[in-house]
Formats: C-alpha cells, sequence, structure tokens
C-alpha cells in the first residue's frame, strides 16, 4: 500500500513538474531546453504509472524491458541537454539585464547633463541679463549721487547703492552655484580650492585639501559630479555634523581617481540612514551620481567618531 501510495505521488508530482516545465516553454518563447525536460518528465510519469500498475494488476512489464531501457536513456538524454542548454537562457537573462543597466546609466548621465545645462542657461541668464540691468541702475544712482545737493536724499541714494551691490553681489554667487565657471575652465582642483577657500575665510569650519594632480583635466561629468558630490557633502557637515575641521584628499591611481573625505563631526548611525529617506542632493543622489560614473561611494560613521566618505571613480 504504501509503495503504491509513493508512486502515485511521484507520477503526479511528475505530471505537475511537466505542467510548469511546459508553461515556462511559453514563457521563454519556446525555448528547446524546457520541451526537453518537459518530455523527460512526461515520460517519467509513464514510466511510474507502468510500475503502479503492476502493484494493482497482472501487467508485467518484464515484456517491454527492452523499451524501459530505452525509456531510461532517452530520460537522461533529455534532461541532460535540456539542462546544458538551459544555460543559454541565463546568459541571455544576464545579457538583458546588463543591456538594462547601461540603459539605465545611460538614461541618468543625460539627465544630469540636461541638469548641468540648465542650470549653465540659468546662470547665464542671470549674470548677463539681470547683472547688466543692476549695474546700470547703479551707475545712474551715482550720477544722482553727484548732481543731489539734499544730504538726506544723498544717504537715501547712498543706501540704495549699497542695495544695488549687494544684490549683485548674490547674483553672482547664484550664478557661481549654479554653474562655476571655473569649473567649466580651470578643472576640478581650482574650483574646489576655490569653493574651500570661501568657507575657510568665513571662519565656520577648517577646510584642509590635498590633491595628487593640479591642472589636468577630466571628462567633464566626471567632474561635475565629483564637485556636486564633495560640495553636498561639505553642506551637510556644515549643517549637521557640528565638525570643527574636514580633510579632503584626491589621489589619481591608474584608470582612477580616488578621493577621501572626512571631518570630526558628531557623527551618526549609519544604519538609520536609507537612500529613500533622502531627495535633492542627498544621500541617495549621491549615490546615484558616482554610480552613473560606474564609480564606488562608501559612507562610513559612527556617534562621536565623525564621518568618512571613499569615493573611487574610473577615468
Amino acid at each position: 500500500m504504501l509503495l503504491q501510495f509513493a508512486l502515485v505521488l511521484a507520477m503526479l508530482l511528475q505530471v505537475f513538474a511537466a505542467g510548469i516545465s511546459i508553461k515556462l516553454t511559453r514563457v521563454t518563447k519556446y525555448n528547446v531546453s524546457w520541451m526537453l525536460i518537459s518530455a523527460g518528465f512526461i515520460i517519467m510519469a509513464v514510466r511510474m504509472l507502468v510500475e503502479f500498475l503492476t502493484t494493482i494488476s497482472d501487467f508485467a512489464p518484464q515484456t517491454f524491458r527492452e523499451v524501459f531501457v530505452w525509456l531510461g536513456v532517452a530520460v537522461s538524454f533529455f534532461f541532460a541537454v535540456g539542462v546544458f542548454l538551459i544555460q543559454k537562457i541565463f546568459k541571455y537573462m544576464k545579457k538583458v539585464e546588463q543591456e538594462k543597466s547601461d540603459m539605465e546609466k545611460i538614461l541618468l548621465n543625460a539627465i544630469i547633463q540636461a541638469e548641468e545645462t540648465e542650470r549653465k542657461r540659468f546662470a547665464k541668464d542671470l549674470h548677463d541679463g539681470l547683472g547688466p540691468i543692476l549695474s546700470t541702475v547703479k551707475m545712474s544712482l551715482s550720477s544722482l549721487t553727484r548732481i543731489e545737493k539734499d544730504d538726506q536724499t544723498k544717504k537715501i541714494l547712498r543706501n540704495t547703492d549699497m542695495v544695488i551691490d549687494e544684490a549683485i553681489k548674490s547674483i553672482r554667487e547664484i550664478s557661481n552655484n549654479l554653474s562655476p565657471h571655473i569649473l567649466n575652465n580651470f578643472g576640478l582642483n581650482k574650483a574646489m580650492r576655490n569653493f574651500i577657500n570661501k568657507i575657510n575665510y568665513s571662519d565656520t569650519i577648517k577646510i584642509k585639501f590635498t590633491s595628487t594632480f593640479e591642472d589636468e583635466r577630466f571628462d567633464s561629468n566626471t567632474e561635475v559630479v565629483l564637485y556636486r558630490v564633495l560640495c553636498e557633502l561639505i553642506n551637510n557637515t556644515i549643517k549637521h555634523a557640528e565638525a570643527t575641521l574636514i580633510t579632503i584628499s584626491f589621489e589619481k591611481l591608474p584608470g582612477k581617481i580616488s578621493c577621501l573625505y572626512k571631518d570630526n563631526g558628531k557623527g551618526f548611525d549609519i544604519n538609520k540612514l536609507h537612500p529613500s529617506q533622502h531627495s535633492g542632493m542627498g544621500y541617495s543622489n549621491m549615490v546615484t551620481r558616482i554610480n552613473s560614473l560606474n564609480g564606488s561611494f562608501n559612507l562610513a560613521s559612527e556617534n562621536a567618531k565623525g564621518t568618512t566618505a571613499s569615493i573611487i571613480v574610473p577615468i
């Protein structure tokens, strides 16, 4: 009785497996491997049926012994060839996955480049459009100040002139933050030094910057991504870390740029940081931008032990 139950169970399982294989045959656009495996399961189910019949009737399979042997050979052949051909399916899946990944990176690069193009356009419109208008207003005020005799009016004009100076300065800063002309014209090192010097001049925090390359230029996309990511790291440290010192080092290695960022701030629990919790130029955006260059971004931090970021991008 136990043998009969086992044979029936084995036969049902093989029929079920054959059904799944046939379904996968349709899903994989009638790949030969699943056809062979399906045939193997069906033959095995037939053999189990014959074995089951011998336990409930006088059916004698000895007369079909040679047929049974050939069926066993066929099953072995179908399974062996089917499993061998499955490799093609996995290779195809790997190829599709790689193509999808490459397409995502191409799309991301296009988005980043479009964003930078729009930044440059907006910065240029501010600098070349609103800047000259304010400069013209400033010149007119200066003329009025020279011919005006009333002291109170002169004071108002001078104050207005100071406000316009501040507006012109703000426009220049906004334009430079949107699209740093130093980065575009002179490269990553000088742009970073210019950004860092402004922060050091404010005495809010001390930043030490070292580099093994100076005037060497790299792909514009690489320079823009590294500059944006490092500026974001610096801004995050200033806003949240309560640090007094940041060290940034650039090193050119064979075929890649390595950047090490450290601060002596209060740190945080890295396990609570998740890409989906951040937007804008936050953690998720930094990781995405570095990934678009086929680079790596590793962030490490502990409470009261500061934060370290290691960035490596190919060149």
